[in-house]
């Protein structure tokens, strides 16, 4: 007959339950000090912040977090890449529900990102924190050239998109890309900015379906979004400084 050992007589096994129980509170730990970052980043502004607040706001010692991360621009970027992963997922899903419609899953996703900016404190803390107590010096000009690298991403990947829609013929195909890529941009930014330093001046969550439409729109048949406006951009401008 066999008989189940117990578990002192399998070291191995409790090896593994003990390293797992390790590795779980070590990302408790690592959590633990990013949420206090971020608090403590909304409160003081990211450069008047320092890893003693960061550790005293966690409970940690500042060793702890060394353990986890090699400076405040490591925190913010790991912050940053945790709410972002979100989008990254939601983007991904609108892209397989929408296989054949670029144009559909585009606008269900910055309906998203307009709205869970509103519904998700962690982001709303963090674009707050990105858009108003973030100052790109001393250290955090490193953060700068990061983010800087990020938006050049994010433009191609508009582009990547916008071209997938003239492709499945959802935009025309004189549409200037470039162009578009950089208005949807300072579009979505502009209103998250703008909402998230006065809340009480329009209700994003609610407006962000009209507010994308509105854009959709623009893109659909704005004439200065078109490659032969740009000719006629021209003409006029010197006609005015003549």
């Amino acid at each position: 007959m066999y008989v189940c050992k117990p578990l002192q007589d399998a070291p191995h096994i409790k090896h593994k339950i003990m390293g797992r129980k390790t590795k779980q509170a070590s990302l408790e730990t690592r959590q633990q000090i990013l949420d206090a970052a971020m608090q403590e980043f909304a409160r003081r502004g990211v450069s008047s912040t320092s890893l003693n607040d960061i550790a005293l706001a966690a409970g940690v010692t500042r060793g702890a977090i060394y353990w986890h991360f090699k400076n405040k621009v490591d925190i913010f970027n790991a912050m940053w890449t945790q709410v972002e992963s979100s989008i990254d997922d939601v983007e991904l899903r609108y892209r397989n529900q929408f296989p054949s419609e670029p144009l559909s899953a585009l606008r269900q996703t910055m309906i998203y990102v307009l709205q869970t900016t509103v519904t998700d404190p962690r982001r709303r803390t963090l674009l707050g924190i990105l858009f108003h107590k973030c100052e790109f010096v001393g250290d955090l000009v490193s953060l700068q050239q990061i983010h800087q690298s990020l938006y050049l991403e994010n433009y191609e990947r508009i582009e990547k998109i916008l071209r997938l829609c003239i492709e499945y013929k959802q935009l025309d195909k004189d549409l200037d890309i470039r162009l578009a890529a950089i208005t949807l941009r300072a579009y979505i930014c502009g209103l998250i900015e703008n909402w998230l330093f006065m809340p009480e001046a329009y209700p994003l969550e609610t407006d962000a379906t009209r507010l994308v439409d509105a854009f959709i729109e623009l893109l659909k048949y704005g004439l200065m979004m078109r490659k032969t406006c740009q000719v006629q951009s021209v003409e006029v401008s010197q006609t005015i400084g003549n």
